[in-house]
């Protein structure tokens, strides 16, 4: 579609900046028990363990038009990252030509039904992003399926956005304040047209959008990675505090391998175009940006290294490069989700120099240290919960052997919204493998429990098989406390783990014993393989769902 995409926007201007940002400031102070009514007013409200989606970018290099498809790129790099979010999805593309409009297509449902031929041939385009959503700060409407587009005096602007502003209500009521209408309830727009004020510093010879996007995230430290695309020119952008992935890769000719140099600036690091290991010509065809790395290889792209938090890269047909770092506060360490490792990172993604199935391995073997129970086989929770299995077993010496055969044409439960729904997919999901099950006590391993619906089935399942026993393992700590960035935990009194201890939750499921790791153990397993430590500034973890201890303090009063 070519044209208007989204609301108008001027840009205006900001004149009072430290003001803004003190009232749109966090408290440090501020206790976890506050009542925060969150969301109300912004759309539906759906319950459950999810993340609300995944964004991803990709540009050539050298001449343009490239020969590189791009819209096909961007479309299986959105596929990899399915498991983010299965409601909506979105591409929008610029061959780089014309600053006045952009193509684009979007829809609801999964990618492979919204992205038929026909739509992939309106996506021509040298540079493009896209976006696979699960609503959560906005109803699940096209309206609101992402990436955004508004058309400024200086022409159409693109964003897509992983996260949650914690600061949302604020923020809005300035934006809609200097005259900017807003059409949805998305945290997402509410982002591109923020992006539409001018710096205080103001600005000569037209936009300075790196400038304007430092401002926004002065404004607004928590918790997004955006990928923001202007006519030639895409901006990859993660909060201060790194609370949501964001990685970057280069596309080689087919056949390649690579090094990649690195060289300083007075904006930092830039990723120079690599050499052959050969010493064949081997610069990359293209750069893509994403929330995970998993797709990658299936792209034809190699993993370079993650968008540090706080830092603006820049990506263009010439390569990439960082043109800006935006600090957190120096008392402030960095927040990356850690439930990115427990639940919602596919297991072949990279994080912090480490792979997710690795440091999901090294929780089950925490957690048999931690919890042993005398047991004939081990086996787990399809699929999140096999890695940490097969941590247990070879912690424990109990051999791993496969209980429950998994369904795989039913979604996950947790990313479905409706209760009716997650409850039919637990009916569908799993078949018992009587042989492996009759007679055995078996230690269940799973990633975690939110609500408690849908391992008490599985139970049931494996006794009606003929388990002797089942001891329930959970390779992370009870959820007890609402995410405000971005995970779809929205009430104490939904989850579990505030309603019964574990001695009662396992009566309740019908389990034998019921065992979760613990926050230190799950902090030391992340970190045992990681290749930084939280003494480098980076490295550190939120777990404000376990503990209550949010890295920006509680959201402003209006949640």
């Amino acid at each position: 579609m070519n044209g208007p995409d989204g609301p108008a926007c001027v840009d205006a201007d900001v004149n009072n900046t430290q003001a803004a940002m003190e009232r749109l400031g966090v408290e440090d102070g501020a206790q976890p028990g506050v009542k925060i009514n969150k969301r109300l007013g912004r759309g539906a409200v759906q319950t459950g363990l999810t993340h609300e989606c995944g964004v991803f970018g990709a540009i050539s290099t050298g001449e343009w038009p490239t020969q590189v498809d791009i819209p096909q790129v961007i479309c299986l790099g959105l596929v990899a990252l399915q498991h983010r979010g299965q409601e909506s999805a979105g591409i929008v593309t610029s061959e780089g030509k014309n600053a006045r409009s952009f193509n684009s297509h979007k829809g609801m449902g999964l990618i492979n039904n919204i992205f038929n031929d026909e739509a992939m041939k309106k996506l021509k385009g040298n540079l493009g992003i896209g976006h696979t959503r699960y609503s959560t700060s906005a109803a699940s409407e096209e309206v609101n399926c992402q990436p955004f587009v508004v058309h400024t005096a200086h022409g159409a602007l693109a964003v897509a956005h992983n996260g949650e502003l914690v600061n949302c209500s604020s923020l809005r009521k300035m934006v809609l304040g200097r005259g900017v209408g807003l059409s949805t309830h998305s945290d997402s727009e509410l982002i591109t047209q923020a992006l539409c004020l001018n710096p205080p510093e103001g600005e000569t010879n037209g936009p300075d959008w790196p400038a304007r996007i430092n401002h926004l995230m002065r404004l607004a430290p928590l918790s997004y990675s955006l990928v923001i695309m202007l006519k030639d020119k895409i901006y990859a952008v993660r909060d201060p505090y790194g609370n949501r992935p964001l990685c970057l890769g280069k596309i080689l000719p087919m056949g390649s391998s690579y090094v990649y140099k690195q060289s300083s600036s007075q904006h930092g690091t830039v990723l120079m175009n690599g050499c052959a290991k050969n010493g064949v010509d081997d610069r990359p065809e293209g750069w893509v940006v994403s929330s995970e790395s998993c797709g990658f290889l299936s792209i034809g792209a190699r993993y370079v290294r993650e968008v540090l938090p706080g830092e603006i890269v820049e990506m263009s047909r010439h390569g990439i490069r960082t043109v800006d770092v935006v600090e957190r506060p120096a008392d402030k360490q960095q927040a990356f989700c850690i439930f990115e490792y427990v639940y919602f990172a596919r297991a072949d993604s990279i994080f912090e120099g480490q792979m997710v199935y690795s440091a999901r391995m090294q929780c089950g073997r925490m957690l048999a240290r931690e919890s042993a129970v005398d047991a004939d086989i081990v086996s787990s929770v399809p699929e999140s919960g096999t890695a940490a299995a097969h941590g247990y077993a070879r912690q424990s010496g109990i051999p791993f052997m496969e209980v429950l055969c998994k369904n795989r044409y039913v979604g996950r439960t947790f990313i479905q919204p409706s209760t009716r729904l997650r409850q039919l997919g637990v009916a569908k999901k799993f078949g018992a493998l009587s042989e492996n099950v009759r007679g055995k006590r078996i230690v269940l391993i799973d990633d975690s429990i939110v609500r408690g619906n849908t391992i008490g089935p599985i139970i049931k399942l494996l006794r009606d098989a003929g388990a002797a026993e089942v001891h329930i393992r959970i390779a992370s700590p009870p959820l007890k406390y609402p995410c405000y960035m971005g995970i779809n935990i929205p009430t104490r009194e939904e989850l579990i783990a505030n309603k019964l201890n574990p001695l009662k939750l396992a009566e309740h499921v019908g389990a034998d014993s019921l065992e979760y790791l613990s926050v230190e153990g799950l902090v030391s397993a992340v970190h045992y393989n990681m290749k930084s430590t939280p003494s480098d500034g980076l490295g550190g973890h939120c777990t404000a769902c376990l503990t209550g201890e949010y890295p920006g303090g509680v959201p402003d009063d209006d949640w």
